[in-house]
């Protein structure tokens, strides 16, 4: 029974976590009047046309993201931060909740890391960067100092979720394996490129590809849009603040 319980509290709080992920991004967006903004806020030059790095793991994509911030870093400066992201290391640097239940070196829960974390500042092709206990996107591209690119996909995440629950109950094994999730694939760059006067310009994108939707989930597509684009917003700005803190000090 315990292990029953153990495995419906992990599964229920992935679930919570995305659907809080969308939930927040939605009603935020609206909540602060983001409308306007998403349609020109952050956008680079050259939109979705312009090639960069990871666009190749995501073909065909139903939803594209891309967006940019200056930082007042030099590229040197601001990598570090991206290097120790992720659940259980330095955390996502946008809203808290997405880093609970965790906080970085001994912080308040659901708040990042405003240092830079030595022991998370290795990292390498194929490494995991958790989005929860059990699992998270493998890295599939590194170029140090300038691009990071992060992929997941519906079999990376049933194989993580079937390993964390290999001491589940036999019945509650055989409703993971019965189990519907649709092929998905999703690829989360984030780019580094020098501008003006010593600044850097930091460029996330983010493709997304879910096949087996209905016409009308597919036309619910503009909205994880918005959603995506809220939550990327808050994590730029995070880690344009927290860079440039680091920089004067």
């Amino acid at each position: 029974m315990f292990r029953l319980l153990k495995f419906t509290f992990k599964l229920v709080f992935r679930l919570r976590l995305l659907l809080l992920a969308f939930g927040v991004g939605m009603s935020t967006a609206f909540a602060l009047h983001l409308r306007e903004q998403y349609r020109s806020w952050g956008l680079l030059g050259g939109g979705k046309a312009r090639s960069l790095a990871g666009d190749d793991l995501v073909s065909k994509a139903d939803v594209v993201e891309t967006r940019a911030v200056e930082i007042e870093a030099t590229r040197e400066q601001v990598w570090p931060w991206l290097v120790q992201l992720g659940y259980g290391r330095g955390g996502w640097y946008g809203y808290g909740a997405l880093d609970r239940p965790w906080s970085p070196s001994g912080g308040a829960v659901a708040h990042s890391a405003d240092t830079i974390l030595e022991e998370f500042q290795e990292l390498a092709v194929g490494d995991l960067v958790p989005i929860h206990d059990d699992g998270g996107f493998a890295v599939r591209h590194l170029d140090p100092g300038e691009a990071l690119v992060l992929y997941l996909d519906d079999a990376m995440a049933r194989e993580q979720l079937t390993e964390s629950m290999a001491d589940a109950p036999d019945e509650v094994a055989d409703a993971l394996e019965d189990m519907d999730m649709p092929p998905y694939t999703v690829s989360w760059a984030f780019i580094l490129e020098d501008a003006p006067g010593g600044r850097t310009k930091l460029i996330e994108r983010l493709r997304v590809r879910i096949d087996a939707l209905s016409g009308g989930q597919r036309r619910a597509m503009p909205l994880l849009g918005m959603a995506a684009f809220t939550l990327m917003r808050s994590q730029m700005l995070g880690i344009k603040r927290r860079a440039e803190a680091a920089r004067e000090d």
